[in-house]
């Protein structure tokens, strides 16, 4: 198996359409065309980690953060960058990030946190926006079945927990083919008549090219007419951020007790207690406090997440609890949803887990 294969796996969850405009992901270092010998799945991509994949015969990392994140002008060895992306060089190893593709992924990184707290009723709190089109086709009415199927395998028509989703409207459409066509049904230079159906679906913008070439692989006319619409409807199935409920609501000792526990953190650093019960609880991994407002508009007792700034905490207002856990506590499971989306999908060769502790913060 390929590099290249591995990576499609990995972007089964994650399509790098997925990602924000600022961040640097995908294939950093190597050869896609090479052949896997063993893959590394990791948090972050430093030298020891480098090292231990050299030791496991490794000739793949796959890392949650991108090692190179803004350009690189020397290869000197003079950086913990620069010394971690020589090292893979030198011994033919590829570097692949997935970062924020995973973090807007309905099944990545705020899936994992809140798996891990028992929520429930999960949706995304804060949806990408631009990210839906609208495709309407006009196909004939005795082609329209198996046109409308191929849209939907090819990934069209999703709505939320739904598929299949389709409007279709009959009527018909007229047409003259001139000298040099070569129509299916109809005559040169006379004024067709036939019965149509206007398919409409649902487009995410990331599949909109394979499903325009399903469209036309499976459509009987030399010249299809048809129109892409963008949409201002959110995605419920990609953006930032998650937000469900607690089984049972608790007090908001006992649960910081929990998000502790479950979240591997020696520490919590926290806004006022209101004295309320919590049930309602948003999540967002890594650097959150953009997240605070949305947080606060959909209700959430508490919004846990990382990197909090001190005039953060003023935001919560007395309306939620922030909770700051740390950047690698709230991102740490990230490499173990990795490896299992990885290993279910292949057998000839081993997915490990890097055992290196990354983390660069340390308590005291």
């Amino acid at each position: 198996m390929k590099i290249k294969q591995i990576i499609e796996i990995v972007e089964e969850i994650a399509p790098l359409h997925y990602a924000e405009d600022f961040d640097n992901l995908g294939l950093l270092v190597g050869d896609e065309t090479l052949e896997v010998t063993n893959v590394l799945v990791t948090l972050d991509t430093t030298e020891s980690v480098v090292q231990e994949a050299i030791d496991k015969k490794c000739n793949l990392i796959v890392s949650f953060h991108p090692i190179i994140f803004s350009g690189l002008k020397k290869l000197t060895g003079k950086t913990y960058v620069e010394r971690a992306v020589l090292k893979a060089i030198q011994n033919n190893i590829a570097l692949y990030a997935i970062h924020t593709a995973l973090d807007n992924s309905f099944v990545g990184v705020n899936d994992k946190i809140c798996e891990r707290l028992g929520l429930v009723n999960r949706k995304i709190l804060i949806p990408q926006p631009h990210s839906l089109q609208q495709l309407f086709v006009y196909v004939p009415e005795q082609n329209a079945e198996t046109l409308r199927q191929a849209l939907f395998a090819a990934g069209a028509g999703k709505i939320g927990d739904y598929d299949s989703c389709s409007y279709n409207i009959a009527g018909h459409g007229t047409y003259r083919a001139l000298e040099n066509a070569n129509p299916v049904i109809g005559e040169i230079g006379e004024l067709h008549t036939e019965k149509e159906i206007r398919i409409e679906v649902v487009v995410p913008t990331h599949l909109t090219q394979n499903i325009l070439k399903a469209m036309r692989d499976h459509h009987p006319y030399e010249e299809i007419a048809f129109g892409l619409l963008s949409l201002q409807n959110p995605n419920s199935r990609i953006g930032m951020g998650m937000i469900g409920e607690l089984e049972a609501e608790m007090d908001e000792e006992a649960f910081m007790d929990l998000v502790k526990s479950q979240m591997n953190t020696p520490l919590i650093r926290h806004s006022q207690l209101l004295g309320k019960k919590i049930k309602k609880v948003a999540v967002l991994g890594g650097s959150g406090a953009f997240a605070i407002k949305n947080a606060i508009a959909q209700g959430a007792d508490a919004f846990i997440s990382a990197d909090f700034k001190y005039h953060d905490f003023f935001l919560a207002e007395n309306r939620t609890v922030l909770m700051d856990i740390g950047h690698f506590e709230s991102e740490q499971f990230t490499k173990n949803l990795l490896t299992a989306h990885i290993s279910k999908k292949i057998t000839n060769f081993v997915v490990f887990n890097s055992e290196i502790k990354s983390n660069p913060v340390n308590y005291y």
